[in-house]
């Protein structure tokens, strides 16, 4: 599908990424950004596909209740379609304050080749951080955040349940606190093999411990709440870090459930947990974020990387693949 033009009023030409109705996306060329005068100008190097909030999104399935609280930052258009979604962004400060000028940053923004971007949305990618594998920022963010909501303590016992993306970066920093016993659980045996060498350990859900003190779903599948909550030992604490749109969830709730004094806790990385909000900042857990992509190990979780200009004729194919974890775009030079 070609690039369509449109109308837009800032003099600076990009081309987006636009979900014009579920399941159909297009690039479209228009304007960088509305302009100010502080605003930088970034050419995008990298960016990167979110399979689990993005599939929901270019299926239509983000619930009517949700669409102001799902709105990404500079994002346009309505969940309603079209839409201009996304949020990992690596690119290089063409013009802007001085400090800021041919720095390598991070941004949460749609998926486009340049944008105009307020200086404070900008976060200057360390230089031990490729900037390939900057666009793990988001998901770092995320598994950061759940790890706080989840309060993991040195010599838990931690299942993480789903070796997607997220779970996968939950596991390894939970398996950076000292003395934990971590298990990531995933029913996929491609997927257990893929990451083999990894932190920890990967079983199937057969094999899962069922004395855990700490357990966290981020499967984004229903079927996972109920091994979870299967590996949780006597008041363990699960933690559901999955999101699944509209879509109902049966939780077993019956059983030993009450018997074990279960804790389910919900965390979304929408807000800093209220034990850490008087000192952490978002920007701040941004930035830790990024400081902790300086691991090499990361580069496996990249399963396969797009030229932007043909993301509009894979993006479908991108998302509906099981095997993804995070899917590169790479932007012309």
């Amino acid at each position: 599908m070609g690039i369509i033009a449109t109308q837009d009023g800032d003099k600076d030409g990009a081309t987006a990424l636009w979900i014009t109705a579920a399941g159909r996306a297009e690039l479209r060329r228009g304007g960088a950004g509305l302009p100010g005068t502080a605003d930088c100008r970034v050419r995008t190097l990298f960016g990167a596909v979110s399979r689990g909030t993005e599939r929901l999104v270019f299926a239509g399935l983000v619930p009517p209740s949700e669409h102001e609280r799902m709105r990404a930052p500079l994002q346009e258009g309505a969940f309603t379609f079209p839409v201009k979604y996304g949020y990992s962004a690596v690119g290089v400060v063409e013009s802007g304050p001085e400090p800021l000028r041919g720095r390598t940053v991070f941004c949460l923004h749609p998926h486009q080749d340049r944008f105009r971007a307020p200086p404070e949305m900008l976060h200057v990618v360390p230089d031990e951080v490729p900037p390939e594998r900057a666009v793990l920022a988001p998901f770092m963010e995320t598994a950061l955040n759940t790890l706080w909501d989840a309060r993991v303590e040195p010599g838990d016992r931690v299942g993480v349940i789903g070796a997607g993306l997220v779970g996968c970066l939950v596991a390894t920093l939970a398996a950076r606190v000292p003395g934990t016993e971590v298990v990531l659980v995933d029913p996929s045996a491609a997927r257990r093999a893929y990451l083999s060498g990894w932190p920890c350990a990967a079983v199937a859900p057969e094999d899962a411990p069922s004395d855990c003190d700490v357990v966290i779903h981020a499967s984004g599948h229903p079927s996972g709440v109920t091994v979870a909550l299967g590996c949780a030992g006597f008041e363990a604490r699960v933690v559901e870090a999955s999101w699944f749109g509209a879509a109902p969830v049966e939780m077993p709730l019956g059983g030993a459930f009450h018997a074990r004094r279960l804790e389910i806790v919900s965390s979304q990385v929408s807000h800093v947990p209220a034990h850490r909000r008087a000192r952490w900042t978002t920007r701040r857990r941004l930035e830790k974020a990024l400081s902790l992509l300086a691991d090499p190990a990361l580069d496996q979780l990249f399963s396969g990387e797009t030229p932007f200009e043909r993301l509009d004729r894979d993006y479908a194919s991108i998302l509906a693949d099981p095997g993804t974890l995070c899917h590169r775009i790479r932007y012309p030079a």
